[in-house]
């Protein structure tokens, strides 16, 4: 079964995307599940991880909804407000749901790197194991190091690392250093934690003009250190579409991939993905 394991769906009038730029002609506009139909049907995908993009528990909801309504979504990373232990029941509530599989705090957007690590965020993360839902990690090469501490702290936890932790491939392709701490910092989570990783988000941390060669040191590294049974591919679409249209970063990401096995390319493309998502 193929997996598109990080896709979004959002609908900006409804208000709480605050990061989203109003004047993001691509962005800034309505998702929803018939506007990928085409694509998974084309490239046989029979079904997509519904991620997050809003820091509410109402969006959380929304997504729920769409799920409900659409075979297509296997399941849904939700959110709930990790600086307010109440919404333990929010996530206890949600973890009722069958296709409720876990959340993600917006990491990357928060200004304190230390933020994951505080005193009163350390609720959510026991009741992610109690209730054993999975933890979307979401942040910069600067977060990596506070990552690995946390998930030393809750070794159990079911974590995957998302959009290959986006290295800045940008940086690289201007002649500067963007390779050397953020591998040596995966190469430390996949040897020391249990965690998974996203094969997405690298075109979107590329430049304009980016080509296969830029993303081979990123890839090759990251399909390298983690293995194939704890890689997962992702479209991130619609954020994808700021560098590359969806057929295209899939033909991509399969180019990346050509040198592996039969069952490798098929761990990475799906198998993966349900096993980490539990995926019936």
């Amino acid at each position: 079964m193929r997996i598109d394991a990080h896709q979004h769906f959002w609908q900006p009038d409804r208000g709480d995307y605050d990061w989203m730029p109003k004047d993001n002609p691509i962005l800034y506009q309505a998702y929803a599940p018939n506007d990928l139909a085409a694509h998974l049907e084309e490239h046989g995908i029979a079904g997509t991880i519904l991620v997050q993009a809003a820091a509410t528990v109402e969006e959380t909801e929304y997504m729920l909804g769409l799920a409900d309504a659409t075979d297509s979504i296997k399941g849904v990373v939700g959110w709930v407000n990790f600086e307010d232990e109440s919404q333990k029941l929010h996530l206890k509530r949600l973890a009722n749901h069958p296709k409720f599989l876990g959340v993600r705090p917006m990491i990357q957007d928060i200004p304190d790197v230390n933020w994951m690590l505080r005193d009163d965020v350390q609720w959510a993360y026991r009741t992610i194991n109690e209730l054993d839902l999975s933890f979307d990690a979401l942040g910069f090469p600067q977060h990596l190091p506070n990552f690995l501490t946390l998930m030393k702290q809750y070794p159990d936890m079911r974590v995957v690392y998302d959009h290959c932790m986006k290295p800045q491939i940008r940086d690289a392709m201007a002649g500067r250093e963007a390779f050397g701490n953020w591998a040596d910092g995966m190469s430390r989570l996949a040897d020391e934690t249990k965690g998974y990783c996203k094969f997405s988000g690298l075109v979107t941390e590329a430049d304009d003009g980016w080509g296969l060669d830029d993303l081979k040191p990123f890839a090759d590294h990251v399909l390298t250190i983690f293995g194939a049974n704890r890689v997962m591919w992702g479209s991130d679409w619609p954020v994808v579409k700021l560098q590359a249209e969806y057929d295209s970063w899939l033909k991509t990401a399969q180019a990346l991939t050509a040198h592996l096995s039969t069952e490798e390319r098929s761990e990475i493309f799906g198998g993966s993905a349900a096993r980490f998502y539990r995926l019936s």
